[in-house]
């Protein structure tokens, strides 16, 4: 799912190809997509954009009238934008803005119809939709300690909550842990002082240093291939591989369809976090350092190794049995 670095470049990236021009058609070729009746889309029609902003993970295209299309592109929403008119996608299209300048797409990747559109007037209307997460660049230390402490959660459910803080999901979460060195599950009301200042800095360094990594990448092309998984980041989508700091094997927590990633060496004094399905299947087995967890992998891989070479050379008395002999059956 897109976060606040990509949701930020690509409110820039499409504010500087619509605002001012006229908003000469729309298209929703999705009925999932559209969660409000009125204003109906056509009403946007004729309206000339005002400007781009981000709401959480959401973008919100402003339009005259105090109009606003509010777009959740939820896991596998992504936007493209094609000069001049363009042809909605015909397998992953979901709705077409044509502007003057050119015409912004938003399509959405497999099966399963998860991204929002809702048309609203006025801005009490458009807070309403506002999960009210407080914007982690835009407070103090004590206003991010609050929110931080407002419930009693782990950590890593507490920087996802869009209630909490705004704009942070699965990806960047992990990130932020990582470069904070604290573990996802610990509980927010055992956090130190310090451990709160560290993770406010870790917050905004790791958005701070994404968003601007992003928006160079943007600088000269509509950014089209954005995705969670990029291979510089530290942990997360990097299970098994080195974490860069200390070369331990990245970990992670399989809960449902989310996946947490976390270095055991830097984040849990080399303890690993259960993980809900292997904990399960191994039972006593589960190993409780990076160490024997790797000493087991080893094992298993010799054992594995050692098996093979025996079955690839048969023993003298199978042969045996397998060759008939010269005097009949």
């Amino acid at each position: 799912m897109p976060e606040l670095p990509d949701v930020v470049v690509y409110c820039e990236s499409i504010e500087r190809r619509i605002a001012g021009a006229r908003l000469e058609d729309v298209r929703v070729a999705s009925p999932a997509l559209l969660r409000t009746v009125d204003p109906a889309p056509a009403d946007l029609v004729g309206r000339r954009a005002t400007g781009v902003r981000r709401m959480g993970k959401r973008v919100v295209l402003a339009f005259e009238g105090d109009v606003f299309a509010v777009i959740h592109l939820m896991i596998a929403g992504r936007f493209r934008w094609k000069d001049g008119r363009a042809a909605l996608p015909r397998k992953l299209g979901l709705a077409s803005f044509a502007f003057e300048p050119g015409t912004l797409l938003l399509t959405e990747a497999g099966t399963k119809r998860r991204a929002t559109l809702h048309v609203v007037r006025g801005e009490e209307a458009l807070a309403a939709l506002d999960p009210g997460g407080l914007e982690p660049l835009a407070c103090d230390l004590a206003a991010f300690a609050a929110a931080l402490r407002r419930e009693n959660h782990t950590l890593k459910r507490s920087l996802t909550d869009p209630h909490l803080l705004s704009g942070i999901g699965n990806a960047y979460s992990d990130e932020i842990l990582h470069r904070a060195r604290l573990s996802p599950v610990k509980w927010t009301e055992r956090l130190t002082e310090g451990e709160v200042e560290r993770l406010f800095a870790a917050t905004r360094a790791v958005l701070t240093e994404w968003t601007e990594r992003l928006r160079a990448e943007a600088e000269t092309k509509f950014p089209e291939k954005v995705t969670a998984f990029r291979p510089e980041m530290a942990v997360h989508g990097r299970h098994r591989q080195p974490c860069p700091d200390c070369g331990a094997p990245v970990q992670r927590i399989v809960h449902a369809s989310n996946e947490t990633n976390y270095c055991a060496r830097c984040q849990t004094g080399g303890k690993l976090l259960a993980d809900r399905a292997l904990s399960r299947l191994l039972k006593k087995d589960w190993p409780r350092s990076v160490e024997a967890l790797e000493a087991r992998r080893a094992a298993q891989s010799a054992g594995a190794s050692s098996s093979s070479s025996t079955s690839a050379s048969p023993s003298s008395s199978t042969s045996a049995r397998s060759v008939p002999s010269k005097g009949g059956k």
